[in-house]
């Protein structure tokens, strides 16, 4: 395959998740701050900014600047609504390879974006998760599984535990309340299946392990991880007998059993700090990937738009 188009599938992945997952981390704030009065809302949107790598927030940080720099602003490269645009760009790189429901989707979300920055907060957050679904389901349903297909779930599952990492690194900063667990757990979709595993039991530990380690439930880091290194396994042709030919699987397998088998205690004692690294791991191995598998020349187009 091109490293063109295996370049834009595997950013078409990370685009569709960092949408889909600044949504959900946004609404998990904004729940934070409307439900836990005893929260300071300038020491939690600084907290934010800087898990989400922003230094420049221009002023006294609050829900407004938050929601104007992750979400609404098209010139803010982290905004939901620069990602989009990012990834409609993507799409049209590899239009070839894109069946039509798929680009249609991608199209279709990218044309809605004007009318979804001036929607209220809880609507665009809506409004993006269902876009992001439907290009996910068209993705899942008209791609057939070759070597672009899995540059795709590559890219996704990368985005994805990079971005529930700093969801976690939010729940943490937020002093571990009940409150903040369980609108982490219900912005990742896992609230209902959270309660089937415990048995009805709260617990903010027993929140952090299933986001963490659960390897059934599609979010959790370790599941997310996992994910990605069987698609790196697809691509690398090599087959060795031991040790590993690609620098990213041996970086992804590195942090995921950095975490799958610790104690839990041990984790979650240090956890801003076991999710940062888990963030650099990921930047890690896109870079390694990108080494491998992808034209430097065509590295250079993506550059400005690797980090959030």
């Amino acid at each position: 395959m091109l490293s063109r188009i295996g370049e834009s599938l595997f950013w078409i992945g990370r685009y569709l998740e960092r949408a889909d997952d600044t949504a959900r981390l946004l609404d998990v704030q904004m729940q934070i701050l409307v439900e836990d009065p005893a929260t300071d809302e300038v020491t939690a949107c600084q907290q934010l900014f800087a898990v989400m790598g922003i230094d420049d927030f221009g002023g006294v940080p609050n829900r407004w600047s938050m929601l104007d720099l992750l979400a609404y602003d098209q010139k803010s490269p982290s905004s939901i609504a620069a990602v989009i645009g990012s990834m409609r760009e993507a799409a049209r790189s590899a239009r070839e390879v894109l069946s039509t429901d798929v680009w249609s989707a991608i199209n279709t979300t990218w044309q809605g974006v004007p009318a979804a920055t001036s929607m209220r907060p809880v609507e665009m957050f809506n409004w993006v998760r269902r876009r992001t679904a439907m290009i996910s389901g068209s993705a899942d349903d008209s791609m057939p599984r070759d070597q672009g297909w899995y540059f795709y779930v590559l890219g996704r599952n990368i985005e994805r535990a990079d971005m529930t990492a700093r969801l976690l690194s939010t729940a943490a900063s937020a002093g571990g309340s009940g409150v903040a667990w369980q609108n982490t757990l219900r912005a990742c979709g896992g609230y209902e299946s959270f309660l089937r595993t415990y048995r009805g039991i709260e617990r903010d530990s027993a929140s952090a392990e299933y986001l963490l380690l659960d390897r059934w439930f599609p979010r959790s880091l370790v599941s997310s991880l996992s994910e990605a290194e069987r698609a790196l396994t697809r691509l690398d042709v090599a087959g060795r007998r031991a040790g590993f030919s690609d620098e990213a699987l041996r970086l992804l397998g590195r942090a995921r059993t950095g975490i799958e088998y610790r104690p839990l205690g041990e984790i979650l004692e240090t956890m801003p700090f076991e999710m940062e690294r888990m963030q650099r791991a990921c930047a890690a191995a896109s870079d390694a990937i990108t080494s491998r598998y992808f034209a430097q020349e065509d590295w250079h187009l993506w550059k400005g738009r690797v980090s959030l």
